[in-house]
C-alpha cells in the first residue's frame, strides 16, 4: 500500500476521526485535575495560586517548549510516528501522576504531560491540511477540535463520576500501589486508555504533502531555520494577530474548564459529580456545536470570497463570550447560569478551529509544522499559563474569599475577550492581503 496514495473523502475523515479521538484523550488527563481541587488542597496543603500553577502553567512550560522542535520534525518526518510517541508518553506521565507526593513532584510530573502532548497538534494539523482541500480545511479541523470540548465534557462527566463513587472511600488498595488516596485512582483510569488509543494511530497513512516551495526546476525546496523565518517575517502581522487574538481566547476558554467545576461547588453548594456532570454534558454539546458551526461559516464564507471569513467566526465569538459569560457567573441563579454558560460555551468556541485553518492557509507546506508549533507555543505560553492561574491569584489577593471565584472568572473573561475582538479587527485588512498573496502556492 503506497504511503502517497490519495486519500477518499471517507478515509480522510477517518484520520479526522482518529486524530480528534488523540485530542479528546489528551484534554481529559490534562482536565481531570480541575474536578479533584479539594482532595488535593487538603491532601497537598496548596491554595488556588498553586492549583492555578498546577493547571496550567506546570503543563504549559514544557508545552510550548517542546513544540517548536517537535513542530520542525512534523515538517520533514513521519506525523504519524509522531502523534503515537505523544499519546504514548502523556498517558504513561498522567498514570504516574497518582504517585506524586507534594506539590513539586505532581508540578515536574504535569511538565512531562504537556512534552507529550506537544507531540499531538502540530503533527496532526499539518497531516489534515494534506488530507483535505482548503474549501473543506475550516470544517475538518473544527472537527479535529471538537477533541478540546470532547475530551474536557468526558473528563468532567466521568471524573465527576469517579470522585463522587469514591468520595466515601477517600483510600484504596491496589495491586503493586498498595494503599492510595481515591483521588489518586483517578488519574489511573483516565491515564491508562491512552496505550489504547496509541495503537489506534498505527492504522493513519500519511498523506501527500501538497503547497509545497519548488525550485525553479520543480524540485522541492529543504528549507533551513533561517528560511523558515523569513517566510514567518513575510506574514508577520497577520500571523502575530492570529496568534494574540487567539491567546485571549485560549485563556478565557482555560479558565473557566479550570474552575467551572469549583465555581458551580462553591457559589451554588453542588457535589463533585453533580457538577462535572452538568459542565461535561454542557461542554460536550454547546462546544462541539460551536465549533461546527464555526467552522461551517468559515468555510461558507472562504467559498464566497471573502479571505478573511476565520478572523470574522472570531469576531462574533469575543462578542458573545464577552456578553454571556459575565453574566452567567454573576447572575446568583443556578438554573439561569447554566443557560447562560452554555451559549457561552457555544460563542466561545466557534473560531477554534477555522484559527487553525488560517494559520495553515497562509503558509507553505514546509513551514507548517513549525509555524503552527510557534502558534500553539504564543497560545499556551499566554492562554494556557494565566487562564488557570488568573482567576486563582485574583481569589486569593483580590477577593479573599473563594467563594467568590465566580467574580474572578468573570472579570477574567470579560477583559480577554474584549481584547481578542478589538486584536481579530485590527488584523482583518492584513491576513486578507497576505492570504491573496498565498494563492499562488496553496495550489500546488
Amino acid at each position: 500500500m503506497s504511503a502517497h496514495r490519495p486519500f477518499s473523502v471517507r478515509y480522510a475523515w477517518y484520520v479526522v476521526f482518529v486524530l480528534m479521538l488523540c485530542y479528546a484523550l489528551s484534554l481529559i488527563d490534562r482536565q481531570i485535575l480541575s474536578l479533584l481541587v479539594a482532595p488535593m488542597k487538603r491532601d497537598l496543603h496548596i491554595n488556588d495560586t498553586r492549583i492555578g500553577l498546577l493547571q496550567g502553567f506546570s503543563f504549559a512550560l514544557f508545552y510550548t517548549l517542546a513544540g517548536l522542535p517537535l513542530g520542525r520534525l512534523a515538517d520533514s518526518q513521519p506525523r504519524r510516528k509522531i502523534i503515537t510517541f505523544g499519546v504514548l508518553a502523556w498517558s504513561m506521565l498522567t498514570a504516574t501522576c497518582s504517585a506524586a507526593r507534594n506539590f513539586w513532584s505532581l508540578f515536574f510530573t504535569r511538565m512531562g504531560v504537556g512534552v507529550g502532548e506537544a507531540a499531538l497538534s502540530p503533527s496532526a494539523i499539518s497531516l489534515i491540511a494534506d488530507a483535505f482541500p482548503p474549501g473543506q480545511l475550516g470544517l475538518a479541523l473544527s472537527f479535529y477540535s471538537m477533541g478540546i470540548y470532547f475530551g474536557s465534557g468526558l473528563a468532567m462527566i466521568v471524573g465527576g463520576s469517579v470522585v463522587q463513587s469514591l468520595s466515601h472511600r477517600p483510600e484504596l488498595t491496589l495491586p503493586l500501589l498498595g494503599t492510595i488516596a481515591s483521588w489518586r485512582a483517578t488519574f489511573l483510569i483516565v491515564g491508562l486508555p491512552g496505550l489504547f488509543i496509541a495503537l489506534l494511530t498505527l492504522t493513519i497513512r500519511e498523506p501527500q504533502r501538497r503547497a509545497l516551495l519548488r525550485t525553479s526546476d520543480g524540485s522541492v525546496t529543504h528549507l533551513p531555520l533561517r528560511v523558515v523565518w523569513q517566510q514567518l517575517r513575510l506574514r508577520f502581522r497577520s500571523f502575530l494577530g492570529l496568534s494574540i487574538g487567539m491567546v485571549f481566547q485560549a485563556l478565557s476558554g482555560f479558565a473557566f474548564l479550570a474552575w467551572g467545576p469549583a465555581f458551580l461547588e462553591r457559589t451554588y453548594e453542588w457535589t463533585p459529580g453533580r457538577a462535572g456532570h452538568t459542565l461535561g454534558v454542557l461542554t460536550l454539546l454547546f462546544g462541539c456545536a460551536g465549533m461546527y458551526l464555526g467552522g461551517s461559516l468559515c468555510d461558507l464564507w472562504q467559498r464566497r470570497g471573502i479571505p478573511e471569513a476565520p478572523l470574522r467566526v472570531a469576531v462574533l465569538s469575543a462578542a458573545g463570550s464577552c456578553a454571556f459569560f459575565p453574566l452567567a457567573l454573576t447572575i446568583g441563579n443556578s438554573t439561569w447560569a447554566i443557560v447562560l454558560l452554555a451559549i457561552a460555551t457555544f460563542a466561545l468556541a466557534m473560531p477554534i478551529g477555522s484559527s487553525y485553518a488560517a494559520v495553515q492557509l497562509i503558509f507553505p507546506n514546509q513551514v507548517r509544522g513549525q509555524v503552527l508549533a510557534l502558534f500553539l507555543f504564543i497560545l499556551s505560553l499566554g492562554g494556557l499559563s494565566l487562564g488557570p492561574l488568573l482567576p486563582g491569584l485574583l481569589n486569593d489577593y483580590y477577593f479573599h474569599d473563594e467563594k467568590r471565584i465566580g467574580a474572578s472568572l468573570a472579570i477574567t473573561i470579560a477583559t480577554a475577550s474584549i481584547l481578542m475582538l478589538v486584536i481579530f479587527l485590527a488584523t482583518c485588512r492584513t491576513y486578507r492581503a497576505h492570504y491573496r498573496a498565498a494563492q499562488s502556492f496553496q495550489s500546488g
